[in-house]
């Protein structure tokens, strides 16, 4: 019995060696695609390197084929070290430095992206004067943050956290209309703050020349004027017809422009979602019949995106609508659905009291 047996086990042991060298093959050329993403020195945790200490051991030599993050020698330096129970010490011999101070470190570096000299200075405005550069160095090392100039660089994410109550965005966008003369491109500008994503659209034109662009620069203007918060940066790409009469437009009324970099258009992305939602979600469902059935339709839209589309960004609440007292009791005779943009959307609404 046991011969009849032992083949079989033998080639389902063998087929199972041959789906885990797939497995491995996989991972190791994964791998290396990944690090190569990663220009420069990885730093690791302790915790990070006890586990691939423990991990890689028992692999034997077999772990020189895997390791990409650090050499082979660094790997065995880490062995050698959890062998003889090595506790890192600062370069003067002195102890670990106290929690308090290791946690005021990384706050500092983290909140200003400060390098290392500068975070010695803010240590000794607060009257810590035990502390080395090649110390904080460690800190930063071992929590893996990168030294400066990596962090002092400023993110675009943090940008538009600072000015997002008064940051607005704008773009083009061309439909086509059926009209007299066959079928031709309007142009619509777009207006999106980025706070409320409160949307503003212009009327359309057939040649969206300087002069246009500018008048609907000043629609906008008058349309933010009596508001808290005032506008106070427009972003936009570079297209040509962002002009510098558009830019001083907004320059006399202390509005700010920003110019996008060449080909960089996940920087407006907001804006081209919006412009995406106008366009499936409206335009798209139409047959335009030139610039006055454009405009009305868009005007529908509009005041229907603003006050009654729900957005996900706003709680999943309309950009201008404030949030609606919570009921304990649903009274269904209480809700109405209403229609807008000639029906093509409804909206689930009390009824006025």
């Amino acid at each position: 019995m046991a011969k009849l047996f032992h083949p079989l086990l033998a080639l389902i042991a063998s087929g199972t060696d041959r789906e885990l060298a797939k497995y491995v093959e996989f991972l190791k050329e994964e791998n290396k695609i990944l690090r190569a993403r990663i220009p420069g020195q990885v730093h690791t945790k302790p915790d990070e390197r006890r586990r691939l200490v423990q991990l890689g051991k028992a692999l034997g030599q077999a772990v020189g084929e895997l390791l990409t993050i650090v050499s082979l020698s660094t790997f065995y330096r880490w062995c050698r070290d959890e062998k003889a129970g090595k506790k890192k010490k600062n370069p003067k011999g002195g102890q670990r430095k106290p929690r308090e101070i290791r946690e005021l470190v990384i706050e500092i570096a983290k909140l200003t992206g400060f390098g290392y000299t500068r975070i010695i200075g803010e240590m000794r405005k607060l009257g810590i004067k035990g502390i080395s550069r090649q110390t904080v160095r460690n800190i930063l090392k071992e929590e893996g943050i990168v030294p400066a100039p990596d962090r002092t660089s400023d993110k675009w994410e943090n940008f538009l956290e600072r000015h997002q109550n008064t940051l607005w965005a704008v773009d083009f966008f061309s439909v086509k209309s059926v009209t007299m003369r066959g079928i031709q491109d309007l142009y619509v500008l777009v207006f999106l703050c980025l706070h409320s994503r409160e949307v503003i659209v212009t009327s359309s034109t057939k040649h969206p020349n300087s002069a246009w662009v500018k008048k609907q620069t000043e629609m906008f203007i008058e349309k933010t004027a009596g508001r808290k918060e005032k506008p106070s940066i427009v972003m936009h790409d570079r297209d040509t017809k962002f002009t510098k009469e558009f830019v001083a437009t907004l320059k006399a009324k202390d509005i700010r422009t920003n110019a996008l970099p060449v080909a960089s258009p996940n920087l407006n992305g907001r804006c081209e979602r919006v412009i995406q939602s106008l366009k499936y979600e409206c335009l798209f469902k139409f047959i335009l019949f030139g610039q006055r059935h454009l405009d009305h339709i868009l005007s529908e839209w509009v005041t229907y995106y603003n006050t009654r589309r729900a957005h996900m960004e706003r709680d999943h609440l309309p950009p201008i609508r404030e949030a609606p007292e919570e009921v304990t009791k649903l009274d269904r005779d209480q809700i109405v659905v209403r229609s807008y943009v000639g029906g093509l959307v409804k909206s689930f609404e009390r009824k006025a009291a």
